[in-house]
């Protein structure tokens, strides 16, 4: 049997380097189409991306959205907007992903292989995410340390409280984004909606789902302290901090969601309160790897991405 073909759907704002170094992963896992939206104007990436016939770009501008009932505000509603129009009008595979720039899928074997060997009814394949912690200093290894979680709810608070003590009252999981992971959907499905975690048809939850044990979703939500920082804002604002989402799970209720959280570090201590989190959390130090370790949720992945971006785009090595 032939691997089946997959590809990813993504509607980005960034930089041109992030852009390529993400399509330049997925090519090189064997991503059959790659769906591009550009939700501001890239001519650098768009020319570099027009390279690769395996990739498609679409331009979010005015007309784009003029034909389309207008541009939604929530750029998680533009992002499900664009996946969905996508999984609907022929993407030219027969699983797509919905995923984000920052998010680089990581398989034991290739992952078509791995669709082929789904139970045959289902139809969303969930793939579970790790976060990337920053390097504390020079590394001479090649990769990045990245951390996991529990899927077991009540083992999760046991062990976040013993690996991170100061802040992870506060945390599920210890991860500062999304534990839900992203989905693949089996194309082909009518009245199918695309959310950032799931799949929907006609507002019911689609529960036809298997789970890609061989694969993660590497995340490079918070790499640098100074990358965390440039996103910090928005985020706090618009994004995956904003003030109506809900704290972590915690059997009293008393942790903060992180928008609260991050509001009173900052009314208390500023940036180097910010800094005193980002060291816990997101720091590999060695104290953190070890109490990671511990539980068996520590694990070092070599993405390569300057490697894999100069193959598939050399002008931008």
């Amino acid at each position: 049997m032939r691997p089946a073909k997959w590809g990813i759907v993504s509607t980005v704002r960034a930089e041109t380097r992030p852009i390529l170094d993400f399509v330049a992963h997925h090519l090189s896992i064997g991503a059959h189409r790659i769906h591009i939206y550009l939700d501001e104007d890239n001519p650098e990436a768009r020319a570099a991306l027009a390279t690769q016939p395996r990739v498609m770009v679409i331009v979010c501008d005015d007309d784009y959205w003029e034909n389309r009932g207008g541009r939604p505000d929530k750029h998680q509603a533009r992002q499900t907007r664009n996946a969905t129009k996508r999984y609907r009008r022929r993407p030219g595979v027969e699983w797509l992903a919905h995923i984000d720039v920052d998010e680089f899928l990581w398989p034991e074997t290739p992952i078509g292989e791995q669709l082929n060997s789904l139970k045959p009814d289902a139809e969303v394949a969930r793939v579970w995410p790790i976060e990337a912690l920053a390097n504390p200093g020079p590394d001479p290894e090649p990769g990045t340390w990245f951390k996991s979680y529990s899927r077991q709810q009540r083992v999760r608070r046991e062990q976040t409280a013993a690996i991170y003590p100061e802040f992870g009252i506060h945390l599920n999981g210890g991860f500062l984004s999304h534990v839900a992971g992203k989905v693949f959907v089996r194309t082909g499905i009518p009245k199918v909606n695309f959310r950032i975690h799931n799949a929907f048809i006609h507002g019911v939850q689609m529960d036809r789902e298997d789970v890609l044990k061989g694969v993660k979703l590497c995340h490079l939500h918070a790499p640098d302290f100074e990358h965390w920082q440039r996103a910090y804002r928005y985020r706090l604002e618009k994004g995956s901090y904003r003030a109506d989402l809900k704290p972590a799970p915690s059997p009293d209720g008393a942790g903060l969601n992180m928008n609260a959280l991050f509001s009173m570090l900052e009314a208390d201590g500023g940036e180097e309160a910010l800094r005193r989190f980002y060291d816990e959390v997101c720091t590999a130090t060695p104290g953190l790897r070890t109490r990671l370790a511990e539980f068996g949720l520590l694990q070092r992945v070599d993405l390569d991405l300057d490697r894999k971006r100069a193959e598939v785009f050399p002008d931008h090595a």
